[in-house]
């Protein structure tokens, strides 16, 4: 049962660019970098040590460089990109590991002009601010709106094909997001007849969506705010006046893994976060600051002589659908799929205004999508067990498939990771708990040009890099509690000992 807490440790304020980069060049304050390149950090203590915030910003602060020097951003299909996994390789053999780059084709998606949405009538209201969701169609549409019936009358609006029985050829199609995947949603109303949508939130704030680099569809889709769907969804005579002009094209990007040279190959624990940018912005919060935490983890455990094989990722094209991820999961063989015990996912853990949310395994918040498979509870369990020891807090948050466990709990791999949230709005309830500013989003640059360095919550991207080294080894040691397979002895399983819920957020 979730148990409300009081307010534990607040989280601190965003660091400035300047500030960040003066940081990068300083150490440990318990070991050197000398110390830490030289011994085996085979306890939590000695690996904390030497994954530091300094190390982790060192790694940002080259993202950024690279960003800034391709154009301002780093996403699949660019030089941006290119120069990151570069980096990410350089910095893995120096570490003595012996990286793999895994190459696949996608489709690349560029908004051309800026896409544009207006009511026309009843009462002209002029411009209405959208985001034009990625990958979709180019046209220039003037119609009729029909709205389908909202999540509370269909909780899976727009999800089947008998969702539009009766829809009028050429009008557009007001749809709410929720249930089924964004692509889904617009392809059922293309093959209705619409002549393009319009997708709401079903949240509070922004809608930053991608239809998916599989997406054929011709038709314009592009998504509004909740409010002001719902407004649009209330009006009779409701016609919009549409424009998107998009281009998209088929290219190589990568993948790239890395993984300890000891260690049980038939018990991998794999580590992983998506390595691109949105084309808008550097993506250091989305997702420079899993990519970074981890390669900072992959280095102050270069030493470490596992029980089980650990193997790090780092995936590309996630913005384009998860298509790096699920490109790596399909090429798999079943052995290969059999030997992963777990995977752990780090997606956005430095957010402005964060909250310490940790993937729901259990589903004990009893919200949205259901549990984990099976395993991902003792995932969850293990960094409750982190949170409690800092006395910091942490709330769950659902596996809604935004991100790249999406292809693992899919095939029954057992999931769990980290995230301090993207465009959902900070509750009151949030920021007493967790500090921050309560009716602001949780990263208000998310899919931005402002995600820079400035873009980093240092107090959360410090504690949350600790908890992904902390995790890290305790499954690379003992993962017991999910295999069954003998761990040493000195790592309990996680979640012994009673710490259970205890700094856990109301829902």
């Amino acid at each position: 049962m979730t148990q409300p807490i009081r307010p534990v440790a607040r989280l601190g304020l965003v660091v400035s660019a300047a500030t960040a980069l003066a940081l990068v060049g300083t150490g440990s304050a318990q070991a050197g970098p000398a110390a830490c390149d030289n011994r085996v950090n085979n306890t939590h203590a000695k690996l904390a040590e030497c994954v530091t915030l300094a190390g982790v910003q060192e790694h940002l602060a080259a993202f950024q460089s690279i960003a800034d020097a391709n154009g301002g951003n780093r996403a699949s299909g660019t030089t941006g990109f290119d120069a990151s996994r570069d980096y990410v390789v350089s910095k893995l053999k120096a570490a003595g590991y012996s990286p793999q780059v895994q190459d696949f084709t996608f489709r690349t998606f560029t908004e051309t002009a800026p896409t544009t949405l207006e009511r026309v009538s009843p009462e002209p209201a002029g411009p209405i601010e959208t985001n034009v969701m990625s990958y979709s169609g180019s046209g220039d549409v003037t119609a009729d709106v029909t709205a389908l019936p909202g999540p509370d009358v269909d909780e899976t609006p727009g999800c089947e094909a008998s969702d539009f029985d009766g829809f009028t050829a050429g009008n557009i199609a007001l749809i709410s997001r929720g249930a089924c995947a964004f692509g889904l949603k617009a392809a059922n109303a293309e093959a209705a007849g619409a002549a393009g949508v319009v997708i709401y939130n079903n949240a509070d704030g922004v809608l930053n969506g991608t239809l998916g680099d599989d997406f054929t569809g011709e038709i314009p889709v592009t998504s509004v705010t909740k409010a002001v769907g719902q407004e649009l969804a209330a009006v009779e005579g409701l016609v919009l006046s549409f424009t998107a002009q998009t281009v998209r094209e088929e290219k190589t990007t990568y993948n790239i893994t890395a993984e300890t040279k000891g260690g049980d190959a038939n018990h991998v624990v794999m580590v992983g976060a998506h390595l691109d940018s949105v084309p808008e912005g550097p993506g250091i919060n989305d997702n420079g600051s899993g990519s970074a935490s981890i390669l900072e983890v992959a280095e102050g455990m270069a030493k470490v002589k596992p029980v089980n094989k650990v193997r790090f990722a780092w995936w590309g094209a996630e913005e384009a659908g998860l298509v790096g991820s699920y490109h790596y999961v399909d090429s798999l063989t079943e052995e290969q799929h059999a030997q992963i015990a777990l995977y752990l996912n780090f997606d956005m853990v430095g957010s402005p205004n964060p909250v310490n949310f940790i993937y729901d395994g259990d589903d004990s918040d009893d919200v949205g999508e259901g549990p984990g498979p099976e395993g991902s509870a003792q995932i969850e369990k293990a960094f409750e067990s982190f949170y409690d020891s800092r006395g910091v807090p942490f709330k769950g948050t659902d596996f809604d498939g935004r991100s790249d466990y999406g292809p693992f709990i899919e095939t029954g791999i057992p999931s769990g990771g980290l995230f301090t949230g993207a465009e959902g709005i900070k509750t009151p309830e949030e920021a007493a708990i967790f500090g921050g500013e309560a009716g602001v989003a949780y990263d208000k640059c998310y899919h931005a040009a402002c995600d820079d360095l400035s873009n980093i919550n240092t107090t959360a991207l410090d504690v949350n890099s600790d908890a992904i080294a902390y995790a890290t080894l305790q499954f690379a040691m003992n993962s017991s509690s999910i295999t069954g397979q003998p761990g040493k002895g000195n790592f309990r399983t996680p979640g012994e000992g009673g710490h259970g819920h205890g700094n856990k957020a109301a829902a």
